[in-house]
């Protein structure tokens, strides 16, 4: 039985073939379609660490971040065998389309009103949302309190400020430090209200903003460290607030937000990790990234009652980031 362009076209992008490739693409193959496997031309090409092919699939427009049924990408593929080219030529095939389209976590503000606007339930290890999402839960303590250490250390515990208070487990890391100020913006009127009953407005080192981040810049000042953590938002409103930390944040300061962004994907993950790095460096920061083993701490039965695994990876990287100390 003679075999058709698309079959054709993923044995050449098994083999690296690249000259079948091109004819194939020729004559119009589709680099996007799957076979039974639940794999595509382009997964086959990362598989086999065949960069060329994986490079010129990629042109003919073979989407990037296309996954299989199981959630695997090229990028997942290429970098767990060790194919580097491969990976990278993913990688920046993804960081392109990210700063241009923005495809893989697009803002939505109705998302974020709507979890404004309903209620939250609160127990010893997490709050969740109305549909039994969390909003944050007690396996991140050590991350939180990684995160206060860095923006606490460069100022001693200076003037820092912390966007979403969720269930206080960086403001209460950020306390041991003893800043001179601490300011906690948080939007939820629940959360606000369990704060203020539990005695956050009465600490003298504390001023709590309420209301969402957008509408209290206005409110803030300049800060010797700070770290973003917000709940019903995505990449573009991380970016944006990546706008203000100019005014925000002193010079010298160290900034660090919650890098939960594509928890579920290895590969996405790191295209983010990326793409934050090359927009903070576009405004005058530079950023590393702290790895912080999890796997201890995901036990499954952390995840019961849970909708949705908003973390998979065994690690996490700890985003550092400081303004050079000329900045104005």
């Amino acid at each position: 039985m003679e075999k058709d362009s698309d079959s054709l076209l993923r044995e050449a992008a098994i083999a690296g073939d690249l000259v079948k490739l091109e004819s194939l693409l020729a004559a119009g193959a589709d680099p996007s379609v799957f076979d039974a496997d639940g794999m595509n031309p382009l997964m086959h090409a990362a598989f086999h660490g065949h960069s060329a092919a994986v490079s010129r699939l990629l042109e003919a427009g073979a989407p990037w971040n296309a996954v299989s049924p199981s959630g695997i990408s090229a990028g997942d593929l290429a970098m767990e065998h060790g194919h580097q080219e491969a990976f990278d030529a993913l990688l920046n095939a993804g960081l392109r389309a990210e700063l241009v389209l923005g495809t893989i976590a697009r803002s939505d503000s109705d998302r974020k009103n709507e979890y404004l606007d309903d209620r939250v339930s609160f127990s010893e290890d997490k709050v969740m949302d109305a549909e039994s999402k969390a909003v944050m839960m007690a396996w991140e303590r050590p991350l939180m309190e990684a995160h206060a250490r860095a923006v606490c250390g460069i100022g001693n515990g200076g003037r820092i400020l912390n966007v979403g208070f969720g269930m206080g487990l960086v403001d209460e890391a950020i306390q041991k430090y003893a800043p001179v100020e601490h300011t906690i913006v948080e939007a939820h009127p629940e959360v606000y209200e369990r704060m203020i009953r539990s005695g956050w407005g009465e600490k003298e080192n504390v001023r709590i903003v309420f209301g969402k981040w957008q509408d209290v810049l206005p409110q803030l000042q300049s800060y010797d460290g700070i770290f973003f953590d917000t709940y019903g938002e995505y990449y573009e409103d991380l970016r944006l607030f990546h706008q203000h930390l100019p005014k925000l944040l002193k010079p010298g300061g160290i900034y660090s937000y919650f890098n939960g962004l594509c928890g579920d994907n290895a590969f996405f993950h790191v295209v983010y990790c990326q793409l934050v790095s090359l927009e903070l460096g576009n405004l005058g920061y530079s950023t590393q990234f702290i790895p912080l083993p999890v796997k201890d701490c995901l036990a499954e039965e952390v995840w019961e009652g849970i909708k949705h695994k908003y973390w998979q990876l065994d690690t996490y990287y700890l985003p550092v980031c400081q303004a050079s100390s000329e900045s104005e």
